[in-house]
């Protein structure tokens, strides 16, 4: 068998993003594994079948790591302002592979404890209530910005407040993380990107450094592994502690942004959870297959070659993980794959990824997502799109699966100290 890379014609992806769902579909009828081609003219490989995603997951030559990997990164034939070089140039626990993974993991998964996370449950209630009077102030009529005003500062807040950072650092950070989402970015943008993040973590994690408190970046700076004694790198522990506010923050936007969108076009499913018929982790769940918040990662590398479904992918070849098209497998979830039903008694998904690389923030993530949503719908149990659902615009990128805004109604309110 012969690898297809160097024969095929890739399948170009859309950098606008303007229509991830039907994309991610056309791939996968090409077939479990299809050539594509990615800004700046690389080729990768896109898996989009369920079955076939779980197989690369957790295949052990399958690894994150472009510094081992990539031969087209070490070379230097992939430029320093690549389109997409931040996701590939990170030296975290997302990109590392065998030992040192397993090293980083150890030591960043004693700061996502059981504990910890059931002592953030006051501060998430704490904090949506606090937004959603701030959406209150604007009244009853007034057209409000649910992504900007409520699905970005919930989780963003959170995980600022996890690491220790203030509002001062946030906001250095957050334009960057836009940035680095967008794939429409331009090479000198790109190169901005990778330096502007680690500038910012450096400064913050300078001054977490001098003044120690309790938090996560804390913990990671003080962290030692039992097992070689070993502490993170400072670029490890740099591109770790941005890893978290991203991966904390982006995905659960657009989770929360994608979760009421559906409510409200499906007005019937929302008064099946108002009414205690289903409930919030049925829609938690139904969301996260149907519209998985990160549609596709970049990027994984075969460290030999594999035989997949009958294709063969060479050693050093990249792979996109397609989320998107994997939560809307028909051959898992029959012909409504595609439609949003909290009432499908399968809700299988791994938009939380699978294997080693499973998300270690998943239980923080699903209590945002609990907490938010039931809060924001008991206090407006009237709300309603401002603008007709096929007017949202998505966010210019193949990254995330989001809308630029969400303009919402409130109409009345029920008081928080009704509840």
């Amino acid at each position: 068998m012969e690898s297809l890379m160097e024969n095929r014609c890739p399948v170009a992806l859309d950098i606008t993003g303007k229509d991830i769902h039907a994309e991610a579909e056309h791939l996968r009828s090409l077939g479990p594994a299809t050539l594509i081609e990615l800004p700046g003219g690389v080729t990768a490989w896109a898996i989009t079948e369920y079955e076939t995603l779980r197989k690369v997951l957790t295949d052990p030559r399958v690894t994150k790591s472009a510094r081992a990997h990539w031969p087209a990164f070490t070379s230097g034939e992939i430029r320093p302002d690549w389109e997409l070089i931040s996701w590939v140039a990170m030296d975290n626990i997302s990109t590392s592979w065998g030992a040192d993974h397993k090293r980083l993991r150890r030591l960043v998964g004693k700061a996502f404890t059981p504990r910890r996370i059931d002592a953030i449950r006051p501060l998430i209630v704490q904090l949506t209530n606090e937004i959603l009077d701030g959406l209150a102030a604007a009244g009853p009529d007034a057209v409000v910005d649910l992504r900007a005003q409520f699905a970005y500062p919930l989780p963003a807040r959170l995980v600022a407040d996890i690491i220790g950072m203030d509002e001062t650092a946030l906001a250095k950070t957050a334009p960057v993380i836009n940035m680095m989402v967008d794939t429409t970015v331009s090479p000198e943008v790109a190169h901005s990107i990778l330096m502007g993040w680690r500038d910012a973590m450096s400064e913050f994690i300078a001054s977490k450094r001098a003044n120690p408190a309790e938090d996560i970046t804390s913990d990671l700076i003080a962290a030692r592994d039992d097992e070689d004694g070993g502490k993170l790198t400072e670029g490890e522990l740099t591109d770790t502690i941005f890893a978290i506010l991203g991966a904390g923050s982006e995905t659960t936007i657009n989770f929360l942004s994608n979760a009421v969108t559906n409510l409200l076009t499906h007005p019937d499913q929302l008064a099946l959870v108002k009414s205690g018929e289903k409930s919030w982790d049925d829609v938690m769940e139904e969301v996260l297959r149907a519209e998985a918040p990160l549609a596709s990662l970049p990027l994984r590398f075969a460290a030999d070659d594999i035989e997949l479904d009958g294709v063969l992918i060479r050693k050093g070849d990249p792979i996109l993980v397609n989320y998107l098209a994997a939560g809307r497998d028909p051959k898992v979830h029959g012909e409504t794959a595609c439609e949003f039903d909290i009432t499908r008694a399968d809700k299988e998904h791994i938009s939380f990824g699978y294997g080693p690389h499973y998300c270690l923030g998943a239980g923080i993530a699903r209590l945002v997502g609990a907490i938010g949503l039931s809060t924001l719908f008991e206090r407006f149990p009237d709300i309603s799109l401002a603008v007709p659902a096929e007017e949202l615009q998505p966010l210019p990128t193949f990254i995330m699966n989001g809308h630029r805004s969400l303009p919402v109604r409130l109409h009345a309110r029920v008081p928080a100290e009704a509840h």
